[in-house]
């Protein structure tokens, strides 16, 4: 078999395998980031500069609340799970706590998942911007989350994680550490394209003086 047949049928090949993985015109695919971190660590601040900059660059964007317990929201929200569920009323029916209350609000929302994909369709032509709570084991461990985003997967929506973590943390090895360890936690668990952010950073002299 000569070089240039040999290639001929590579270049054949390859061009199937672009056509394969090709989305066709009726697959409509979204962008969307997943804002999460421990609480306190600038999840909202983050969210709100992001819609700023979006709409500065022309670029139509959309932020999606799913945190039950945010009532006061910074930026111009879209879809707010609010409206479906809240921390308040399940504390008050249930007797829960407060951590027990957005647990089973979050499981409230996997099942009632359709509510959330119908809201994103609706928001088809823009950039998403989800603003998750600070419970570290919704995105470490719990499952409901980790199933949310499987199902916004499947809907055609490409989903990049952004971790925010307090700067401030680097002031100590332990903590550091322990950030380290959170991270690599959430990046397993959620097992989406993952960027690490230190938040707060221009507070980070406040500990000590930089080496």
């Amino acid at each position: 078999v000569s070089t240039q047949s040999t290639w001929g049928v590579s270049s054949c090949n390859f061009l199937c395998l672009q056509n394969l993985f090709k989305p066709s015109s009726t697959m409509s695919i979204q962008y969307a980031q997943l804002v999460i971190g421990p609480p306190g660590s600038g999840k909202s601040t983050y969210c709100w500069g992001m819609q700023q900059l979006m709409t500065a660059l022309g670029r139509p964007v959309a932020v999606v609340n799913l945190d039950p317990a945010n009532d006061q929201l910074l930026y111009e929200v879209s879809v707010d799970v609010c409206e479906l569920i809240t921390v308040e009323d399940v504390m008050q029916t249930f007797g829960l706590g407060p951590n027990g209350g957005l647990m089973y609000c979050l499981e409230y929302l996997e099942k009632n998942v359709d509510w959330l994909l119908d809201k994103c369709k609706s928001l088809q032509d823009k950039y998403l911007i989800f603003d998750l709570p600070g419970q570290v084991e919704l995105f470490t461990h719990h499952p409901s989350l980790k199933n949310i985003v499987q199902k916004l997967l499947d809907a055609q929506l490409r989903i990049a994680c952004v971790q925010l973590v307090d700067g401030q943390n680097c002031s100590d090895p332990a903590k550091f550490i322990s950030v380290l360890l959170l991270s690599l936690n959430t990046m397993c668990q959620l097992e989406l394209p993952h960027v690490n952010v230190l938040s707060k950073i221009d507070l980070i002299e406040q500990c000590g003086p930089l080496a």
